[in-house]
């Protein structure tokens, strides 16, 4: 499982015109699943993105988490963070979990995090998806 964590003031997804999450501030999840990639996965990643402390606490220190802050989640499918582009210019995808399993722990993702409190949206999967979004920093981290 890879994830791609942007700080954000602001973020949205839009499908066909219509905007299907939104958040304030949190932070905006690219979540990517691979082949191998199971329920264990999902937690895992879920428990280290909600327990990071990326957001500056009163002194300027980076020291508080999204709940901390009252922060919220927008978690977006993307598989092409599982793109391989080492041969040729097309990327390949054949470590991307296939569309059922990875929309099925996509799912499995999200609800977790709701189960532990986390205010969550999200995008669509399998859409053709517009994301807007304001880094705030820019502040990004990549997980695996």
């Amino acid at each position: 499982m890879k994830a791609v964590i942007q700080r954000v003031t602001r973020a949205s997804v839009t499908v066909n015109n219509e905007i299907c999450g939104q958040i304030e501030k949190g932070y905006l999840v690219l979540l990517g699943v691979g082949l191998d990639d199971n329920e264990d996965d999902c937690k895992r990643i879920a428990d280290k993105i909600i327990n990071l402390r990326i957001f500056a606490d009163e002194n300027d220190k980076i020291n508080l988490s999204l709940a901390d802050v009252g922060g919220a989640l927008l978690v977006v499918p993307q598989f092409t963070l599982y793109a391989d582009c080492r041969k040729g210019n097309r990327p390949n995808f054949i470590q991307a979990a296939k569309p059922d399993e990875a929309n099925r722990l996509y799912e499995y993702f999200v609800d977790y995090c709701r189960s532990k409190g986390q205010k969550v949206e999200t995008g669509s999967f399998g859409a053709d998806m517009k994301v807007s979004l304001l880094n705030d920093g820019p502040f990004t981290l990549v997980l695996e």
